[in-house]
């Protein structure tokens, strides 16, 4: 598997790739119950195309034997012949449909099983690989993938291979009954017909190509603007994401008249086509009738065979296009699958052996891609069961640090240890069980309360559900609810406050109740009130586990037992509050700056 990011594909929907990956998705275990499923289809598809090619035939004889005469006998045989030509037509159109009723449940559980195979793929790409990447963008790609595996499945299976059965059987009738030459003009015409929509529907493929890649943007642009929406009404600027939104949407509209334009000449010259050969093969039958060597009846069944094979071929340039864009599509979720994370677990992981939670950073250094300034062999050690702050002007490396001791990202170089094992060795789940984060800005999901409450552990049960809530001061709030814990909170939490945002955030790191934890200046958007009394909860909840907690707020970790300075990527001071103090280094003038501020506050 190659590493994030990918590299620049032509993507030029090779069929081979495809049919390889669907051949695969059909052999696993996972399908096994579908075989049966599978195989019928395939026969009933099968006879179909026989019942297909010979009802034409039973037509034919009907009408030869009407001209010859019209006795009883004759009737009671016509009657015959054509009551076979109308089960045999039956049978050609029906059987498909019972086939299609049976191998829905086939093909969507391949589409499933492939589509949440990508999504939990997506899930475990690294945090890198999600921030340089539009959610709307990849759902589509996934989307699309899943569904070309039903396209594939329906048209490759049922469509492209079976019409090419029902051309050779057609045109072994043809020749047995009627004459090789009929036989030479059904191949012809159909070999004609099958070169020229190939031809187009290649050229429509790339105009497709662009089109969807222009949807895919607008789908793209759309998202993240709706999911962005309070920002733009904050900053009035409706209008402009309208108009981003409007040429995005040209673009598409653009490609779209292009496809529509292509597929008129598609259709034009298939139809042209289709009309030569139904021509000739009239045409020769009415000379071999005027010869005696043919009846009335067997012009028609002629003719009625080539009609009944086009009629499968009347939507090959569809298939085809489908099929096409069903590689490029399964082209692009390959893609997506190759990638590998840039933090991946060690084959030889072992799961993580907590004796206490001491942290400890050896020389760490790492920048972020895209800067040149990052973390410079930084170390220091977090004793099991204390308490450290972490504090330093913006743009210091603070949550650096915490994104590292969850391994989102790897270090440049240096080392983490927990509890004397390097985190690189333990696997990544593992690692972030024994964490539990309260970020500055809490992400909910578009959920009930008690989703988003016992995210990290769902199978609490409801006094510890309650201690979490009475611990994080949410009692009250959720009391106040008509729908209590059953709230939704709306998109990304918006429904809910800043603080109750935090609160919830809080609730749901203390029901976890993990051996670490981590607060990434979780109270900075409480009022004083508030955080009073959620840093109170938080101290409660610290107690007899490591805690680790940025903050912009220097009071709110000034009693903890060691506060780390980090200015410039570096480790400039560590110590307690009277010790940085009494040092009058950058924390005594932060300190002294806060107080100033916090006076002039009206």
């Amino acid at each position: 598997m190659r590493r994030e990011p990918p590299q620049t594909s032509t993507e030029d929907g090779s069929l081979t790739p495809a049919l390889r990956r669907v051949f695969r998705l059909l052999v696993r275990s996972e399908l096994r119950q579908y075989r049966p499923i599978m195989a019928m289809a395939i026969a009933l598809t099968l006879v179909a195309k026989g019942f297909s090619v010979i009802s034409p035939v039973f037509f034919g004889d009907a009408l030869n034997a009407l001209v010859v005469g019209a006795d009883d006998l004759v009737i009671k045989s016509v009657i015959l012949m054509l009551l076979a030509w109308a089960m045999a037509r039956f049978l050609a159109i029906g059987l498909p449909q019972i086939r299609d009723a049976f191998f829905a449940e086939v093909s969507q559980a391949a589409s499933r099983l492939t589509a949440v195979e990508a999504f939990a793929h997506t899930n475990l790409l690294s945090l890198q690989f999600h921030l340089t990447r539009r959610a709307g963008s990849l759902n589509r790609i996934i989307e699309r993938g899943a569904n070309s595996i039903d396209y594939l499945l329906r048209f490759l299976a049922f469509n492209i291979v079976p019409t090419l059965i029902e051309l050779a059987l057609a045109a072994l009738v043809l020749g047995v009954r009627y004459g090789v030459g009929f036989s030479v003009i059904a191949v012809a015409t159909v070999a004609l017909y099958v070169g020229f929509t190939l031809w187009v529907t290649e050229w429509r493929v790339r105009q497709r190509r662009a089109m969807n890649e222009a949807d895919t943007a607008v789908r793209g642009r759309a998202v993240d603007s709706l999911t962005n929406f309070e920002t733009v009404k904050a900053f009035a600027t409706e209008t402009r994401e309208a108009e981003r939104f409007g040429d995005a949407l040209s673009r598409f509209n653009r490609h779209y008249v292009k496809v529509v334009q292509s597929l008129s000449v598609l259709n034009a010259g298939q139809e042209f086509i289709m009309g030569t050969g139904v021509f000739c093969i009239a045409l020769l039958a009415m000379f071999w009738v005027r010869a005696g060597e043919l009846q009335v009846g067997d012009m028609t069944a002629a003719v009625l065979i080539l009609l009944n094979i086009y009629r499968p071929l009347g939507i090959l340039g569809f298939a085809w296009r489908e099929i096409k864009q069903g590689a490029v599509d399964l082209e692009k979720l390959d893609q997506l699958m190759d990638l590998a994370p840039q933090v991946a677990d060690a084959p030889d992981a072992k799961p993580l052996q907590l004796s206490g939670g001491e942290v400890r950073f050896e020389n760490i250094s790492f920048v972020h891609e895209g800067r040149e300034d990052g973390l410079q062999n930084v170390s220091f050690c977090v004793p099991a069961g204390s308490k450290i702050g972490v504090v330093g002007p913006s743009g210091a490396g603070k949550s650096t640090i915490l994104k590292l001791l969850f391994r989102f990202y790897d270090p440049a170089s240096g080392h983490i240890f927990i509890d004397g094992q390097d985190i690189k060795t333990v696997p990544q789940a593992s690692l972030r069980g024994a964490l539990g984060l309260v970020p500055q800005d809490v992400a909910l999901f578009n959920d009930s309360l008690r989703f988003n409450i016992t995210y990290a552990r769902p199978d609490a049960s409801e006094e510890q559900i309650a201690k979490a809530i009475s611990d994080a001061h949410l009692t009250q709030f959720i009391d106040s609810l008509p729908h209590g814990l059953d709230t939704k909170v709306g998109e990304r939490g918006l429904k809910l406050s800043g603080g109750e945002k935090q609160r919830v955030g809080i609730a749901r790191a203390i029901l976890k109740n993990p051996a670490i934890l981590v607060l990434d200046e979780a109270t900075s958007s409480l009022d004083s009130q508030t955080e009073s009394e959620v840093q109170l909860a938080l101290n409660n909840a610290a107690k007899g586990r490591t805690s680790l907690a940025i903050a912009h707020r220097l009071s709110t970790i000034q009693n903890a037992d060691l506060i780390l300075v980090i200015a410039a990527g570096r480790l400039v001071e560590q110590g307690n509050h009277k010790q940085l103090i009494a040092n009058k280094g950058l924390y005594a003038k932060m300190w002294q700056h806060q107080a100033e501020r916090d006076v002039n506050v009206p």
